[in-house]
């Protein structure tokens, strides 16, 4: 849905196109509001994560071969059944991976909120997905994305708010568009591609951009708990120059998102579509309860514990790989940290661990009673960045807090929700003002809200 780390140079595939004059200078932009087609001339330049512009044009497929240059028609744009896009019927998707050499996890989730976006001067209602990004645990980005399926099937793109953090606090809104303002709805999804398709997921030149082509369909790839039909591979090139490669399934949307060098991202788990019938297993619980023990106080003997009970899990239960990887290298993490006694170590791999735990309830258990967990665990986090003073972090857990409750505070008692939104914005206030002892007893006073019924 966005070029989320874009390389900050040109590849050598690019330069050597560049250079043999394939792409020649015009007028910047593709495609209108009313998805007017792009000229052979058109030219859209290239802008590196810094922001420094080149000058360069993108090598972008002939008009062609391009399906979105049509101009959509909404009566049910909320109602997405087009089975490649997660509007379709994904309440959460759970990414993992690796990024600039850290733990990298996203939260993809479905909210009740509808937004109206105006497409050819026509008022369009758009299904809401919160995006969340961690990186080692701490979160990273944070959108608001819009999609409305047209009547043909194909699924659009309206836009996006984005907030780019940095040690805890917004830091900017780089890449934020709405259609209508900034420039067009984008085709995100046709209605039923073909390989040789192209179309372009974003399409605001200078601000956002990518150009998707259909590489294969009728796909057969791995998934999280086994084979997954129906599949696309897709090939995506970027504002920055930079490609992607991508396997987009039906039940996960995105499954894997492959980037040039070792940066990897991909599906750890999906709901509904990785659900199972059942009560959560006595080993996993077993793992729950010896990692909230260490989330709260880590020590040699508590952490021990978690290795154990994670190794007599992982050896009842099936786990995806990725998240095995994950898990393994966490607690590898954890341990050392413990040893070392470094507490700022300490602290990043136990939340990073917690993550990961509450990740494996969602096969079992409701996903309103995870993000319930989830909002126990922020607050223990919490408390531990407050004994340790650190105002950034604190900052950045009370951002997790606000948006984990975004997603749950409709589905709660109005009582308990008004004392929870309460603490909430005593801690935001304390946070804000990087006044940590005030924090701590405003994340007392959350925990406490939490903790009612």
């Amino acid at each position: 849905m966005r070029n989320r780390h874009p390389a900050t140079v040109v590849t050598a595939a690019l330069a050597a196109t560049l250079a043999s004059g394939a792409c020649t200078a015009g007028a910047v932009g593709g495609g209108s509001a009313t998805g007017t087609s792009a000229t052979d001339s058109e030219c859209v330049r290239i802008v590196e994560e810094n922001g420094t512009k080149p000058g360069e044009c993108l090598p972008l497929s002939p008009e062609q071969s391009r399906v979105d240059l049509v101009t959509p028609v909404f009566s049910r744009p909320t109602e997405i059944t087009n089975p490649l896009h997660v509007g379709s019927e994904l309440q959460q998707t759970i990414y993992d991976g690796h990024v600039d050499g850290k733990p990298f996890r996203t939260e993809l989730t479905l909210l009740p909120h509808i937004e109206t976006v105006t497409v050819n001067g026509e008022q369009v209602r758009a299904r809401t997905f919160q995006f969340v990004s961690f990186s080692d645990g701490r979160v990273q980005e944070v959108a608001r994305d819009w999609f409305a399926q047209a009547d043909d099937g194909s699924v659009w793109y309206l836009g996006e708010e984005v907030f780019n953090y940095e040690d805890g606090v917004v830091a900017d809104t780089h890449g934020s568009w709405r259609a209508g303002k900034a420039g067009p709805a984008a085709m995100i999804m046709p209605s039923a591609p073909k390989a040789g398709d192209v179309f372009r997921g974003e399409n605001i030149p200078g601000t956002v951009f990518e150009e998707v082509t259909v590489k294969a369909v009728g796909q057969t790839v791995p998934g999280p708990y086994g084979p997954v039909k129906g599949a696309i591979r897709t090939a995506e090139l970027n504002l920055d120059g930079s490609r992607e490669n991508k396997v987009i399934a039906p039940g996960y949307g995105e499954l894997t998102i492959d980037e040039p060098g070792p940066d990897l991202e991909a599906v750890t788990l999906a709901v509904p579509t990785d659900v199972t019938p059942g009560p959560v297993p006595a080993e996993l619980a077993a793992l729950s309860t010896a990692v909230r023990a260490a989330h709260a106080g880590a020590t040699e003997a508590t952490v021990a514990k978690v290795r154990a009970a994670w190794d007599a899990y992982r050896a009842s239960d099936r786990v995806p790989q990725l998240l095995v990887e994950q898990m393994d290298k966490d607690i590898g993490s954890l341990t050392s940290a413990v040893k070392a006694r470094d507490a700022a170590l300490v602290r990043g791999a136990v939340l990073r661990v917690a993550q990961n735990d509450l990740d494996l309830h969602l096969r079992y258990e409701p996903l309103a009673t995870v993000e319930a967990a989830r909002m126990q665990m922020w607050a223990r986090q919490s408390a531990l960045d407050g004994a340790a003073r650190d105002a950034g972090a604190i900052a950045g857990d009370v951002t997790s807090l606000e948006l984990t409750w975004d997603r749950v505070q409709h589905d709660t008692d109005p009582a308990r929700a008004a004392r929870i939104t309460a603490s909430l914005h005593a801690l935001r206030d304390a946070a804000d003002r990087q006044d940590t002892t005030t924090a701590q007893q405003a994340t007392t006073g959350l925990t406490a809200a939490l903790d009612s019924r």
